[in-house]
């Protein structure tokens, strides 16, 4: 027996270091075979004739060995800007990386994705004056996971031909057709072949930026009414860079920046972020954005669902729009019945009808060890089965529906119940007070039985971040029949709807691509950052508590108000030569800025970090230590009254801190005459009081033209 014990010791320890050797060989050849990299290299040289894909093929060739260097080149990107995927070990990047005319060179990276009534909210009804005409020939490039379009939202009824100006094609895949709505489709994974939506996200942003009028629509009754998008009659292009809802890869999103912008759309929305705020020269985003700012293009981008902690924003660049999401008027509440006649009220996007009927109520499973049944740690399928459960936390339904409980009761966060979801099974979300009524009932009744992100900015903090807000909770829209309502990984959800209600940052961000469009329609030649300022100086002031940071790192300059926007009196504009000149001044390399610009002419003189904060920003974030005087310089342009004098007004100061404008008086004789001012705050900021902000509103008496002005202590 000791003999055939010590064998199979011997055995089993030759299969173990077998595998480790085998895993680690993998491990080896993977590394040395390398992965997936982006090797920015600006703007496309301006020399005739040139070949961006030789050149790329050239440049691996000096730092690949071997015949394999048309595979490891995944893809070229030359319509709009330079530089190329590929597969490279490290040593390979760092040899790329050193080599003239590469900018940066980083790993791609999955990154993840972030109504009847919206649009009415925001002061935009269905009745309200627009040029149809002009509407339609703008065109929103769509970055998502794909559009459905057989989709009612998305019928061109009323629509006439394809505008002159379009230059896209409709490559969706088999079985895929455009019509004079969505004029434009490309995917960009080899393994899923289509541009079709299977997941419901891309459908859902873009029927809100730009959906055609639909009427009666609804969440199996909830929310009912018409659904459109902020520009019904514009045109969409939809770029397929999600094949899940976790997986968008980066390489595959500047190609989608590299053809929206070769295309001819006019505004871009993205509603995906990185699971981590990069440097601008690694960060796919911000390339392509930049690059599609310098051609007239201003893209919408989620500033992420992240929380509240400080720096968690995703979106950070100056020369697109960062969103946050905010609520509007309207909830889904429900309310829960117990056996002994309490009713309680609660937060639920409820499509399961009870019809009066009772269910009893359990904990998950029988109070014993250390697993807590309050909490749905434990499941015991005899005492969950056809019942429904009480959950302290959110997350542990999903063990006992598994084991055929037929819905629950959640102990719910306040932002859980001020962001209720779809869910497989009837649910319903209870705050704290109310959830232990319902526990207490549930322990001393034999039969219980019911009837059923935040700034600041982490790279560039002169730079307030997110910029605006817009309607992103409980948000309805079209929908993928593919995708079940909910989130549900667990196939218990078998539903299959044309509209689904939706919340986080990727729905509030179509809402401003939206805007943007509605702006852009009645000021077509105004550049993006004009459009943005129009966007960001007429807000409405968003309220509520943010303990010791300003309220403006968790909603921008406020939340979006599209008929003021269309008329703010005074733009900050800023040009490309300006966002270059911030680069230089952050201190990037200047032969990489040049390469970016396409300018050789860029950064002339020595950075100077102090001068970041001059750029001509619509909002002034002044960083300060203990004892501080410091100026901020602007300028703005008059787009309002050929003659007007506007007078600046200090709101919502804090006495601690001085701030003064000068001058106090801007007088302007012309369209786009230009004047500029100076703000200085000046003061002593204790430890405890690390954030103050204020605002500056410069008023005509017709234009109230607000920039919020943030002080914070950084040291």
């Amino acid at each position: 027996m000791a003999k055939y014990n010590i064998a199979l010791l011997f055995f089993v320890f030759f299969v173990w270091t077998s595998i480790i050797l085998l895993v680690c060989d993998a491990i080896a050849n993977s590394e040395e075979s390398g992965k997936l990299h982006i090797v920015y290299m600006g703007s496309l040289p301006k020399e005739v004739p040139y070949s961006p894909t030789s050149h790329h093929l050239n440049l691996l060739k000096q730092v690949i060995d071997g015949s394999d260097i048309d595979t490891r080149l995944v893809r070229s990107y030359n319509r709009s800007f330079n530089g190329f995927a590929a597969i490279l070990n490290d040593q390979q990047r760092e040899k790329l990386a050193g080599m003239r005319g590469v900018v940066s060179v980083f790993p791609s990276q999955e990154f993840n994705l972030q109504t009847t009534r919206s649009w009415d909210f925001l002061g935009i009804p269905q009745s309200i004056k627009r040029d149809k005409v002009v509407e339609s020939d703008l065109v929103i490039g769509v970055i998502d996971s794909g559009i459905w379009p057989e989709s009612e939202s998305f019928n061109d009824k009323g629509l006439g031909p394809i505008p002159k100006k379009w230059r896209g094609v409709c490559a969706g895949g088999t079985n895929f057709s455009c019509n004079n709505k969505i004029i434009g489709a490309r995917f960009y994974d080899d393994k899923d072949k289509s541009a079709r939506d299977v997941i419901g996200h891309g459908s859902h942003t873009a029927s809100t930026a730009g959906g055609s009028q639909v009427n009666d629509v609804s969440f199996y009754g909830l929310a009912k009414g018409t659904a459109r998008g902020g520009v019904p009659s514009s045109r969409i292009a939809v770029y397929k860079v999600c094949i899940s809802s976790l997986k968008c890869s980066s390489d595959s999103i500047l190609a989608a920046f590299d053809d929206a912008i070769a295309d001819g759309v006019d505004i871009i929305t993205a509603s995906v972020g990185p699971i981590y705020t990069p440097d601008f020269l690694q960060d796919t985003i911000a390339i392509g954005s930049f690059h599609a700012m310098e051609k007239g293009i201003l893209t919408t981008h989620s500033a992420g669902n992240d929380g509240s902690t400080p720096s968690t924003i995703r979106s950070v660049a100056p020369w697109l729009v960062s969103v946050a999401a905010t609520t509007i008027d309207r909830q889904f509440i429900d309310k829960l019945v117990l056996g002994n006649g309490k009713t309680f009220i609660g937060k639920s996007i409820n499509a399961f009808p009870s019809n009066g009927t009772k269910f009893p109520i359990v904990h998950s499973c029988p109070a014993r060890g250390n697993a807590s049944h309050e909490m749905c740690d434990c499941i015991d399928k005899n005492m969950v089965n056809g019942k429904l459960v009480l959950c302290g936390k959110l997350g542990g339904e999903m063990f006992a529906y598994e084991n055929g409980a037929i819905g629950s009761i959640i102990n719910a966060t306040k932002s859980n119940l001020d962001v209720p979801s779809v869910t497989p099974k009837p649910s319903l979300y209870l705050g704290s007070n109310e959830f232990v009524h319902v526990q207490s009932y549930t322990n001393s009744t034999k039969y219980p039985v019911l009837s059923l992100p935040r700034g600041p900015n982490p790279i560039i903090p002169e730079i307030m971040k997110p910029d605006i807000s817009a309607p992103g909770v409980d948000i309805l829209a079209a929908w993928s029949p593919l995708e079940p309502p909910s989130d549900d990984f667990n196939n218990y959800d078998k539903r299959h709807v044309k509209y689904n209600i939706e919340s986080g940052t990727s729905m509030a961000c179509p809402h401003v691509a939206g805007v943007v469009a509605y702006v852009k329609s009645f000021h077509p030649n105004w550049s993006p950052a004009a459009i943005k300022s129009a966007i960001m100086t007429t807000a409405t002031l968003v309220k509520g508590p943010y303990d010791d940071l300003a309220g403006e790192f968790a909603y921008g300059s406020g939340n979006i108000n599209p008929q003021q926007a269309i008329n703010p009196g005074l733009v900050y504009d800023i040009t490309k030569e300006d966002y270059v000149q911030m680069l230089c001044n952050y201190g990037y390399d200047t032969n990489k800025v040049r390469q970016i610009s396409g300018d050789d002419s860029s950064c002339h003189g020595a950075s100077k970090r102090s001068l970041v904060k001059d750029i001509n920003y619509p909002a002034m974030v002044f960083l300060v230590h203990r004892h501080f005087n410091v100026k901020i310089h602007r300028t703005v342009t008059n787009v309002g009254f050929h003659n007007s004098t506007y007078k600046a007004t200090l709101i919502h100061h804090n006495p601690k801190v001085k701030i003064s404008v000068e001058p106090k008086i801007l007088s302007f004789r012309s369209l786009n005459e230009k004047q500029s001012y100076v703000v200085t705050v000046f003061g002593e900021a204790k430890s405890n009081q690390t954030v103050f902000s204020s605002s500056l509103v410069w008023s005509d008496e017709t234009h109230n033209v607000k920039s919020p002005i943030i002080v914070q202590r950084i040291s």
